[in-house]
């Protein structure tokens, strides 16, 4: 749906919006570069649906030309704590390697559509919010993936054969998560729209207690910036 009618002369970006922290941050980097951007974010049968309403909110706050949301039921697969209602979400820093949080193949799916989009907008920048420093172990929230996949686009697309390349842009990649809040902040990202919660209530109001919020505390208290997260309450 369109958001915004404004910068039509300047080039076009498609930017994953999941309506948490971190892609937020990376929506107003990506403003902020001089890039008209597309939004574009995915139902996929998470348990935490309040971040679709989120990245509408955001979109619209930080200019965004469009905004989509994509339907892909990755629930029917299930595997993963967010997909699967059977499997409990963990207790903030409860498990070792990569947590039940990973969905799998979740990245590269978003990131698949997510480029027929930018072909489709005659746009060669995609932009989403991973970080190899808070990144909870994810294996598709590494440097060596986003290489990887921006290859493997080249190679895939008709724009990509004739000779305009995609680049896959992670700015947040190398950056800790005080570090990213500190640039939002700077660029004017309103935290408070935001949902990180990985079991986030129906109105978004965060548990307080999954690895999500205790990454998302903790980068605002080592920021020294206060945390507007709305949490349930007891």
């Amino acid at each position: 749906m369109p958001v915004a009618n404004n910068e039509l002369n300047t080039p076009p970006a498609v930017v994953l919006l999941s309506g948490g922290l971190d892609s937020a941050t990376t929506l107003a980097i990506a403003r902020d570069q001089g890039f008209a951007c597309h939004a574009i974010a995915f139902d996929y049968g998470q348990r935490h649906r309040a971040e679709l309403d989120a990245s509408l909110r955001q979109a619209k706050a930080l200019g965004a030309l469009s905004h989509r949301v994509v339907h892909v039921d990755m629930n029917q697969f299930g595997g993963s704590a967010l997909t699967d209602f059977s499997i409990e979400v963990p207790e903030a820093h409860s498990q070792a390697g990569i947590p039940s949080t990973y969905v799998p193949a979740r990245n590269t799916v978003m990131l698949s559509l997510a480029l027929a989009l930018a072909e489709t907008l005659n746009s060669r920048d995609i932009f989403l919010g991973i970080n190899a420093v808070d990144y909870s172990g994810y294996p598709d929230c590494r440097p060596e993936y986003i290489a990887a996949f921006e290859h493997m686009a080249n190679l895939a697309t008709k724009a990509g054969v004739e000779g305009t390349r995609f680049r896959i842009h992670a700015p947040l990649i190398d950056m800790s998560k005080a570090d990213i809040i500190r640039t939002g902040t700077g660029l004017g990202v309103d935290y408070s729209l935001t949902v990180s919660c990985y079991q986030a209530s129906p109105d978004g109001k965060a548990c307080g207690h999954c690895d999500s919020c205790a990454l998302r505390a903790e980068g605002f208290a080592a920021a020294g910036i206060a945390d507007p997260t709305h949490y349930v309450k007891g």
